[in-house]
C-alpha cells in the first residue's frame, strides 16, 4: 500500500506526516523552531534551523512506521506563505533571517494599499513576501547588488524547502504561494515585470511558477526520502482548504492556527473584495485553469493563547484553556492586535489591548476573553464575505490544532449564528498537501475520490444570541486604535 509524505512547515513548527490511501494519517513527528523577535513589530526565523527540524522530523516518522523511501509515492510541501528567504546561490548559505508574515517592519511603505490589489489581489502593505525581499536587499550589505548578478536567490518557504530537497537543482514555486508575494499577475500566473520594478525585487532572483499539483522534481539522492517524487505544493491556507476537499465554488473553512484564515472558493474567476478581503489562487493543476478563493487573514489567534501560556504563565498549556475559562467573561475583552490588525480592517497602527478589568477578574475571565477574541474576529471576516458574496453562511467547516476546544467551537457557533463543522482529521493543512501529491501521483484520479475520503467528526449549532458580547467586543476595537 503506497503512502503519501506531506511536509507542513508553519509559523511555529515543521511537521511531517505519512497518510495512506484511505486519507487518514498514520504517522507523524513535529519540531518547534525559535520565534526570533529582533524589536518591536519584527519577527523572524533561522531558515537553516527551518531546513534542519525537517529533515529531523521526515527522519523520525519514517523511524516510527519503519519504512524507507521505497515505500513511498510522492511527497507534498505546505508552509506558512509570507515568509520570506534571500539565499546564495552557490553555497545555500541564507544571507539573513527569513522575515516573516506577521512582520511589520515593511509597513512604512507609503504606496495607496490598493495600488496593486486589481492585478495581484493584495493590499500593499506589511503582510505579502515581496517587500519583504526587498527590505532584505536594501538592508544586507552588497545584497542588491548581488541579486541584480544573479548571485542570490529568493522565494517563500515552499522554494527554500524544494531548493534544499533536490540539492539546488530545483527553484520553483507553485502559483498558491506566488500570489501572496505582490509580485504575480493573477490572471496571467507569471511575475510581473513592471510590479517587481516598483517594489524593488530583481525577476531573475525569484523562483519558477508551477501548478500546485504536478511535479517539482524529485528529492536528492542522499535524504532519507531519496529520489521520491515532489509532486504537490500549496501554501498552508490553500492547503487546508484542500484537505477540507473544499472544490466546489462557494465552500468555506477556516483554519485556526498560530492564525485564522477564512478561505472562500469563488471557482474559475477571481472576484475582488469591497470589504478588506485578500484574492488568491486556491490551486491549480497542471495544464488545467487555476481555482480562486476570498481570503479573510487574521494575524493572531493560536498565537494569543501560546501567549498565555509562555510569556503570561496563565495557562500550563493550550489545551488546559478549555477547562480555565470561565463561564463568561467578567467584562473583560481582549483585541490581540500584536501585528496591527489584519482583515477586514487592516490598521497596522492597531496595539493590543486588554479592556473592561474590574477587581473581580482573574485569570479565567482572561481566558475566556481570549476564545472569545478568537470568535469576534473569524465573525468580522465572516460578514465581510457575506457583504462580498451577498449570501449568507450557513456552515463553516473549521480545522487546525485549536479546533480540538469544544468550548471554542461551541462559542464560535454562537458568536457567528451559523452551523460549526470540524472534519475527522483536524490537521488539514498537512493533509492537503498530501492529496495534492497523492493527486499528482496517480495514487488518486480524481477530486470526487478525494471529496470521498474527507468525513465529519462533530458539529456545533448556535445554542445562543452573542451580538451584545459582539457589540461591546467592537467598542475595545475602537480602544485599539485609539491607543496608536
Amino acid at each position: 500500500m503506497p503512502l503519501i509524505a506531506a511536509i507542513d512547515q508553519g509559523t511555529t513548527s515543521t511537521r511531517c506526516v505519512f497518510v495512506n490511501e484511505e486519507g487518514r494519517i498514520v504517522a507523524s513527528a513535529q519540531y518547534e523552531h525559535e520565534q526570533i523577535l529582533p524589536r518591536q513589530g519584527w519577527v523572524e526565523h533561522d531558515p537553516r534551523e527551518i531546513w534542519d527540524n525537517t529533515r529531523r522530523a521526515v527522519s523520525t516518522a519514517m523511524v516510527e512506521l519503519d519504512i524507507t523511501a521505497a515505500d513511498v509515492a510522492a511527497l507534498g510541501i505546505t508552509n506558512q506563505r509570507e515568509t520570506a528567504v534571500v539565499w546564495d546561490k552557490e553555497s545555500g548559505e541564507p544571507i539573513y533571517n527569513a522575515i516573516v508574515w506577521q512582520d511589520t517592519r515593511t509597513a512604512g511603505r507609503h504606496e495607496p494599499a490598493d495600488k496593486w490589489h486589481k492585478k495581484t489581489g493584495l493590499l500593499a502593505n506589511s503582510y505579502p513576501a515581496g517587500p519583504k525581499i526587498a527590505w532584505i536587499l536594501d538592508h544586507v550589505e552588497g545584497a542588491r547588488e548581488r541579486a541584480e548578478n544573479g548571485e542570490l536567490l529568493a522565494g517563500t518557504i515552499d522554494a527554500w524547502l524544494l531548493w534544499n530537497l533536490t540539492d539546488g537543482e530545483i527553484h520553483a514555486t507553485d502559483v498558491t504561494n506566488a500570489s501572496r508575494t505582490l509580485l504575480m499577475d493573477l490572471k496571467t500566473l507569471e511575475w510581473d515585470e513592471d510590479l517587481c520594478r516598483e517594489v524593488g525585487v530583481p525577476v531573475q532572483m525569484l523562483p519558477r511558477i508551477r501548478p500546485s499539483v504536478g511535479a517539482f522534481g524529485v528529492v536528492r539522492h542522499r535524504g532519507t526520502l531519496s529520489r521520491v517524487p515532489i509532486m504537490g505544493v500549496l501554501g498552508d491556507q490553500q492547503s487546508a482548504l484542500f484537505g477540507q476537499a473544499g472544490f466546489t465554488p462557494g465552500q468555506v473553512k477556516n483554519t485556526y492556527g498560530t492564525g485564522l484564515f477564512l478561505l472562500h472558493n469563488t471557482g474559475a474567476e477571481p472576484h475582488f473584495s469591497d470589504h478588506g478581503l485578500l484574492t488568491t489562487v486556491a490551486y491549480q493543476r497542471a495544464d488545467a485553469a487555476p481555482t480562486y478563493a476570498l481570503e479573510g487573514s487574521v494575524a493572531v489567534g493560536g498565537a494569543l493563547i501560546q501567549w498565555l501560556r509562555d510569556q503570561l504563565g496563565m495557562i500550563p498549556t493550550a489545551a488546559a484553556s478549555e477547562s480555565i475559562a470561565a463561564e463568561d467573561n467578567g467584562g473583560v475583552y481582549i483585541v490581540p492586535a500584536f501585528s496591527g490588525l489584519f482583515a477586514p480592517r487592516w490598521r497596522p497602527d492597531a496595539r493590543g489591548v486588554i479592556v473592561g478589568l474590574t477587581r473581580f477578574a482573574d485569570r479565567s475571565h482572561i481566558v475566556r476573553a481570549a476564545l472569545e477574541a478568537t470568535c469576534f474576529q473569524t465573525r468580522e471576516v465572516v460578514e465581510a464575505m457575506v457583504a462580498d458574496s451577498g449570501v449568507p453562511l450557513t456552515e463553516l467547516r473549521v480545522d487546525g490544532g485549536m479546533v480540538a476546544n469544544d468550548l471554542l467551537m461551541q462559542l464560535q457557533a454562537d458568536i457567528m449564528g451559523a452551523k460549526v463543522t470540524r472534519p475527522s482529521e483536524i490537521e488539514t493543512t498537512a493533509l492537503g498537501a498530501a492529496f495534492a501529491a497523492g493527486l499528482g501521483a496517480g495514487v488518486w484520479e480524481s477530486l470526487k475520490q478525494l471529496e470521498g475520503l474527507v468525513a465529519p467528526d462533530k458539529t456545533w449549532e448556535p445554542q445562543a444570541n452573542r451580538d451584545d458580547i459582539f457589540a461591546d467586543w467592537q467598542r475595545a476595537v475602537e480602544r485599539s486604535l485609539d491607543w496608536a
